[in-house]
């Protein structure tokens, strides 16, 4: 049986440096359509809105693949680098 994506997921290693966050959000944005974007090209699933509207986001998940960073053009990521070495996501199962 061919595994799906969240098993694969599970299968990843997270050495997480809890006092370096590599990626900075923005609290809100102006635009809800690209906050949707968002949220649904994470691949691990790490963005969600509040009811109030802010952005809620969990670096420690991260899959470092950049696609919130590409496809917000700085209005919602502020920031995004690499982790420290030693630090960050160990793929197991591609």
């Amino acid at each position: 049986m061919a595994m799906t994506i969240e098993d694969k997921l599970g299968h990843n290693r997270f050495n997480v440096d809890s006092s370096y966050a590599h990626i900075h959000v923005k609290d809100t944005c102006d635009d809800q359509k690209l906050v949707e974007r968002v949220i649904m090209a994470c691949p691990a699933k790490l963005y969600s809105q509040r009811e109030d509207g802010s952005i809620d986001f969990n670096y420690e998940g991260c899959l470092e693949c950049g696609t919130c960073r590409v496809l917000t053009h700085g209005r919602i990521v502020e920031s995004w680098d690499h982790p420290m070495g030693g630090m960050g996501v160990a793929f197991r199962k591609g």
